[in-house]
């Protein structure tokens, strides 16, 4: 038996001056309620009532419902002054209920932010009916709203963050171009490379950040340009491999492939480099000095196994539950001097997801990391006109 989807209680205030128009409103709304599939949700209904116009002015005020059923014509004002005088108007939805339906009544009404009008008499069935639309309405407004929040509250982060992340760079180097402009170092060029040399690390730690973060946009977006074809895993493992060298005999880190001669997989080089490059560069920044490295590739039913595993500093189990977040890198008494955006594991899962893939990591404090990566192929674009005839 399926779990009951989560309730969603809407609050809905009925102004009408006939006693029994309140009652039968309230009667039918007792127990209903909308199931909303789509976002897991049902609707559900609390009801109060209010007689005349004043009295609904000062329940809008003490408490703004989320559905308001206005009768038109009250005892003391009519239904539009209500609107018009309500706090808040644009906070609720507003039904218009009156006995004279007429097109200028409606006119009237939708003017001042009315979202329907029933006539009276109505039904049960059509109170109920016009209530689900206004509750799908409120529902979906209120949703998009938090969205909007939530995106607002994420954008703010992410240029805080990234703010942060540019602001010590630039203020490192602002500081090394003052102290050669005033040539607190003396005439010779010589005596200012070090300065130079650290300015063009923090310059290009910038370079990565920024192209990390298009790499991210283009990602999130879809709009990545993508060449898929088949490609040679072995071989691109080689090239990655040479280019981590240097990094590796810096720190005297013994760097291993294994893998059979060729192994194919169906996807996109760049991706496929991105991938093996980060997992490989990782395991050799953050290694201990006279650590091991190993990238090890192996065809699976289904599509290929890439397992990065190292001897470095490892992660604790609060360091793993962060691991793929954007903008994170662990900082402790190991990691404070590497150097990294933030953002190459977050992208790693993103492109592993195009494939089909799924990434486990196991570490140990101290000991060690292994990253392990399935892949499947990718789909072959559809031939295009010209090729299709050929």
């Amino acid at each position: 038996m399926p779990d009951p989807l989560p309730v969603h209680p809407l609050d809905v205030l009925i102004v009408d001056d006939e006693a029994g128009m309140r009652a039968g409103a309230e009667r039918s709304l007792e127990g209903f309620a909308v199931p909303l599939p789509d976002f897991n949700e049902t609707v559900t209904f609390t009801v109060r009532s209010a007689s005349t116009g004043e009295e609904a002015l000062a329940q809008l005020k003490a408490k703004p419902p989320d559905i308001v059923l206005l009768d038109y014509k009250l005892p003391d004002m009519t239904g539009i002054d209500v609107l018009a005088g309500a706090p808040g108007a644009g906070d609720f939805l507003t039904i218009m209920i009156t006995a004279f339906a007429s097109l200028e009544v409606a006119v009237t009404a939708t003017k001042r932010g009315a979202f329907d009008v029933l006539a009276k008499p109505f039904t049960p069935e059509e109170l109920r009916a016009t209530i689900s639309k206004a509750a799908r309405s409120v529902y979906l407004q209120r949703k998009a709203r938090r969205l909007e929040d939530e995106k607002r509250q994420v954008r703010f982060e992410f240029i805080s963050v990234l703010a942060h992340e540019l602001k010590s760079p630039l203020a490192a180097v602002e500081g090394y171009m003052h102290l050669m402009k005033e040539r607190l170092k003396g005439p010779e060029l010589a005596a200012y490379d070090s300065m130079v040399e650290r300015s063009v690390t923090r310059i290009g730690g910038m370079r990565k950040l920024v192209m990390d973060l298009l790499d991210l946009t283009r990602l999130e977006s879809g709009k990545k340009k993508r060449a898929i074809e088949p490609v040679d895993l072995v071989k691109s493992a080689g090239l990655v491999l040479e280019a981590v060298s240097a990094l590796a005999e810096s720190k005297k880190v013994t760097v291993e492939v294994k893998a059979p001669p060729e192994l194919a997989i169906v996807a996109d080089p760049g991706e496929m480099d991105m991938i093996l490059a980060n997992l490989l560069t990782n395991a050799v920044k953050y290694n201990k000095e006279g650590g091991r490295a190993t990238l090890q590739l192996s065809k699976t039913a289904d599509g290929v196994s890439v397992r990065c595993s190292d001897t470095g500093i490892g992660m604790t189990e609060e360091e793993l539950g962060k691991l793929f977040g954007e903008f994170v890198r662990m900082k402790n008494e190991h990691t404070r001097n590497i150097d990294g955006s933030g953002l190459g594991l977050s992208i790693l899962k993103k492109v592993v997801k195009l494939y089909g893939g799924d990434i486990k990591v196991t570490s140990k404090y101290g000991e060690g990391t292994t990253f392990e990566l399935s892949l499947k192929d990718a789909p072959m674009p559809a031939a295009g006109p010209a090729e299709s005839t050929r």
